[in-house]
């Protein structure tokens, strides 16, 4: 195969990538607290001894979008949501991840869990426990957690060290692999819920545009093989 076909097969797989990022984006636009992933495209060019160079194109990487997705005001003591950047941490049995999704319950021990059960952990790291007689409990605007005039907790915001990455790892649950540090900058309300910071009409448009030149892409691969079986024939006539 030709340099121009492995460059085309290249870009093809990575077409497929990005379109099922799209997709998932998609099927994620009412997620609360979803984050949108975009496909970085990146270009390889070797040169071969004796032969043109070799070019080879490859969704490398995906892009997390950091856009604040849209408040809605919920009333619920125990929703929340983050206004700025940060996440919620929580522990899960493969270890701590970061969420935006701010609906929590109280599970039958007094501690503050998400819809799947995951433990919310405040600034230190620690599981937010509330007693079970302490009542409903008010957030100050220092994330202070706290209920029949009792402080409870300090609710933290986090994110990936300086440097690190976000890995999605299932729904709205993300990974620091390199470990995480406290955000200064965001501001958590109570009563509200953010939702999914996906456009929907801008992700169909982009399904769109990566469905027509994936086409494309076939295409010419198709025209390329056969130009390539009549060369072949007419050499071993």
């Amino acid at each position: 195969m030709e340099a121009v076909g492995y460059t085309t097969l290249t870009r093809q797989s990575g077409l497929m990538r990005e379109m099922q990022v799209v997709a998932n984006n998609i099927a994620n636009a009412a997620t609360s607290g979803y984050r949108a992933q975009g496909v970085v495209f990146s270009e390889h060019v070797r040169r071969a001894e004796g032969a043109p160079s070799l070019s080879m194109a490859r969704a490398s990487a995906t892009t997390l979008s950091q856009v604040q997705g849209p408040l809605e005001q919920t009333g619920g003591a125990l929703d929340f949501a983050i206004e700025g950047p940060g996440f919620f941490l929580v522990e899960t049995p493969e270890g701590e991840r970061l969420t935006r999704a701010g609906a929590f319950a109280f599970s039958a021990n007094g501690d503050l869990v998400t819809m799947d059960g995951f433990r919310v952990l405040d600034a230190g790291g620690a599981p937010v426990f509330v007693p079970p007689d302490a009542g409903a409990p008010g957030l100050a605007a220092d994330g202070t957690l706290s209920a029949g005039g009792r402080p409870l907790a300090q609710m933290g915001l986090f994110t990936a060290t300086e440097g690190g990455v976000l890995e999605r790892v299932g729904g709205n649950l993300l990974a620091a692999p390199g470990g995480v540090a406290p955000v200064a900058e965001g501001r958590i309300l109570q009563g509200f819920r953010e939702g999914s910071n996906v456009d929907p009409l801008s992700e169909i448009a982009r399904m769109i545009e990566v469905q027509r030149a994936y086409e494309l892409g076939q295409s010419f691969l198709d025209a390329e093989n056969e130009r390539a079986r009549r060369a072949l024939d007419t050499f071993t006539r």
